[in-house]
């Protein structure tokens, strides 16, 4: 019989962490370990304000799930039962990690994967140009090739990139407006994405509003985050956007996750795999779904002021795949 346990989790941001809607000091995590009295499996999620999701709420949710769980229920079955979200990302996660710990074949190789070492994008928070420009620069003395940089304030985005870029000219940069630009500056800053070699932009406007990416040229690629959740989504997005940010978070779970790639590739849109702020243990199976992916973005720990032990290894920006003390 499997037994369901909840914990929820506070880790302190090394720093502070602000996007154009929030400021954060802590990433507060939530849990599910599943044990079978012989072998443990566990997941983490972050549930997010921005899609009506509170610590206590998503305890419930997972708690609620309990005795499915304890009479069988499986991914598939999970996926039909919970709604997409971050409860059923870590029951999902738990699932896949008990079954590789029960069968002695890990994650990768039940995915029939041999996974490598990956470049991970580094955030850079909003901030005034010249903070922003010295974040940049201690981020290429660290060797740090791929900057994510977080933009979306009411007015001087374009002033912030050319900080960046000043500061940083070797890097690849991804700029997130976390739904932050409107109909009268979106042209403008993209234009000065674009001005400044910005790779790609991730969700300009917000989800309710992003029709408009339909009838206007891009000159930066465009990549949706808050509009995109489930495999079910890439379609209808594949007229507005470029590519789509998979996140375990959103998606609830690998298992959505991957079908999810499977769909964005299918409909002609790239993928970037993200991640929310959380330790290891969240960044571990999306590293995995990370595999061939164009923009990797799982920095998470990086952020932190200490991540959970045993965590993920990361070289500078490279984060190598979990070991089976981790997950998986």
């Amino acid at each position: 019989m499997t037994r369901l346990t909840v914990t929820a989790e506070a880790y302190p941001i090394a720093g502070s962490f602000r996007i154009a809607r929030e400021t954060r000091t802590r990433s507060e995590v939530v849990v599910a370990t599943l044990t079978d009295g012989e072998h443990r499996g566990r997941g983490e999620c972050v549930p997010y304000k921005r899609y009506g999701e509170s610590v206590a709420g998503v305890v419930a949710e997972i708690e609620a799930m309990a005795h499915r769980l304890e009479e069988g229920l499986d991914r598939e079955g999970l996926r039909k039962a919970m709604k997409a979200g971050a409860a059923r990302n870590a029951i999902d996660c738990a699932l896949w990690d008990l079954e590789a710990k029960r069968t002695g074949t890990t994650v990768a190789g039940r995915l029939d994967i041999s996974p490598v070492p990956l470049v991970t994008a580094y955030t850079l928070s909003l901030g005034e140009p010249a903070e922003m420009a010295e974040a940049a620069a201690a981020a290429v003395a660290a060797e740090r090739p791929l900057l994510k940089v977080k933009l979306g304030a009411p007015t001087g985005d374009a002033a912030r990139i050319r900080a960046v870029r000043e500061a940083a000219p070797d890097a690849k940069l991804v700029v997130d407006a976390n739904e932050g630009w409107n109909d009268t500056n979106l042209l403008l800053n993209l234009s000065a994405c674009a001005d400044w070699g910005v790779a790609l932009v991730e969700q300009p406007l917000p989800a309710s509003r992003d029709g408009v990416l339909a009838t206007i040229s891009h000159p930066v690629s465009v990549c949706a985050d808050e509009s995109a959740h489930v495999a079910a989504d890439c379609a209808r997005l594949a007229s507005r956007y470029d590519a789509v940010n998979v996140k375990l978070d959103k998606a609830g779970g690998l298992t959505e996750a991957l079908a999810m790639l499977a769909e964005a590739r299918a409909n002609g849109l790239s993928v970037m795999v993200g991640c929310m702020l959380a330790t290891s243990l969240s960044m571990a199976p999306a590293v995995l779904a990370a595999q061939g992916a164009d923009f990797v973005d799982l920095d998470g720990p990086l952020l932190l002021a200490h991540d959970r032990e045993p965590g993920l290894l990361y070289e500078g920006s490279l984060v190598h795949p979990p070991t089976p003390a981790l997950w998986g």
